[in-house]
């Protein structure tokens, strides 16, 4: 799974923008979680946005990623956002009931 991070000023203030590209799965799930969390440490930025326009799949391992990032985030008083999933995958975060505790944008 490649990734890119780039910061954003916006609707949500100063925001940690992470564009993944891909399969999020469980060949990738473990190596990715590493590399945000060791991001996350080094940013002070209270809004992480996970950008999922160019993910092509995710299955449950995917959704980890997701739910450890929302507790790293929501431990420091933040915000994690997930923006354009494509319709499959917007398909498995409603079925799991992520819309109930973070924010998802298209």
């Amino acid at each position: 799974m490649e990734h890119t991070v780039t910061t954003e000023k916006g609707e949500y203030g100063q925001a940690v923008v992470i564009k993944l590209k891909g399969e999020l799965d469980h060949h990738s799930a473990s190596r990715l979680s590493r590399e945000v969390d060791a991001l996350l440490r080094k940013r002070n930025e209270r809004v992480c946005i996970i950008d999922m326009t160019c993910v092509s799949f995710m299955d449950s391992s995917g959704l980890g990623v997701l739910l450890g990032r929302y507790k790293i985030m929501n431990e420091r008083g933040g915000q994690l956002i997930v923006r354009n999933p494509n319709r499959t995958i917007d398909r498995i975060l409603r079925m799991s009931g992520i819309y109930s505790i973070m924010e998802v944008t298209k």
